[in-house]
């Protein structure tokens, strides 16, 4: 391949292939040559302010420590100026005295294994008062005699015990066996009093309508004491004697309250009876029969 040369005013000369691939090599040599020119001066810019900067931070950081050490100067001197006033004649205050310090609770032993001591109070008190007072034991209780006087046998004094129930218990007898029956009776009656008022209620205890199985080992009945004066003192609301019922039984049937509560009762129980007597028969067939 022959290349063409332009030689001005359109006299042109053949140019081999290899001078053309001199040219070439020229052209791009000198273009290698050009940037490699541009980019050393580039980094020796960037060098140059690299190095302005360094010496820039490092002249701000030797100024900051700097005013940091006359600051710290200037401190020490503050403190060193400070006075301290002391008077002569000033008293040493007394020191305290606790007296004597009670024992530690816990007492750890040297090791691990050792074991741990835990301090009671009360023990190293009486301790203490046993110690400081030395009396003689309280001689024992005589033996209780029998009316014959004998002592009574292990069988008797067990019986005895079970006679009461104890001081906590304010002592409370046991009533024989003998008068069970009789304070059944008045126990029951007791525990009908929910029926003199309709308008009082009471728990229904354990025992009730057992009889004699239903009564506390240990129990007493009391007994309300009367007095002239039933309501407090000598005044005009007294009750003259004509006034006043012979019995409780009485006042309750004389009040108008307890009269209509007593008829309404006793109508109840007529009305009951009445359904299991005569000419009931159609009555409790109309009832069994269905409404349609």
């Amino acid at each position: 391949m022959v290349a063409v040369a332009d030689k001005g005013k359109g006299k042109q000369k053949a140019v081999e292939p290899q001078d053309v691939n001199q040219l070439q090599l020229l052209s791009s040599s000198d273009s290698e040559s050009a940037s490699s020119s541009s980019s050393s001066s580039d980094s020796e810019s960037d060098d140059s302010d690299s190095d302005n900067e360094i010496e820039t931070t490092k002249s701000y950081l030797d100024s900051l420590i700097e005013n940091a050490k006359q600051a710290a100067l200037a401190k020490e001197a503050e403190v060193g100026e400070e006075d301290i006033l002391t008077l002569e004649s000033e008293r040493q205050l007394p020191l305290l005295d606790p007296g004597l310090k009670p024992g530690p609770y816990l007492e750890f032993g040297n090791t691990r294994q050792d074991p741990t001591k835990k301090l009671d109070p009360d023990a190293a008190l009486a301790e203490k008062d046993a110690g400081s007072l030395a009396l003689p034991h309280a001689p024992p209780a005589p033996p209780e005699l029998t009316k014959s006087g004998k002592p009574l046998t292990k069988k008797e004094r067990k019986a005895l015990k079970h006679l009461t129930a104890g001081p906590d218990w304010f002592d409370l007898p046991a009533p024989p066996e003998s008068d069970l029956p009789r304070l059944a009776r008045e126990v029951e009656a007791l525990r009908l009093r929910n029926q003199l008022d309709p308008k009082r209620f009471y728990k229904k205890e354990e025992g009730e309508g057992k009889g004699v199985k239903g009564l506390p080992k240990y129990f007493a009945i009391g007994k309300i004491v009367t007095t002239d004066t039933p309501f407090g003192g000598p005044t005009s609301e007294n009750l003259t004697r004509g006034e006043r019922k012979r019995t409780l039984v009485d006042e309750l049937v004389d009040d108008a309250e307890a009269k209509r509560y007593a008829k309404r009762k006793f109508e109840d129980l007529q009305s009951v009876r009445g359904a299991r007597g005569r000419d009931t028969l159609r009555a409790k067939q109309a009832l069994r029969r269905g409404k349609w």
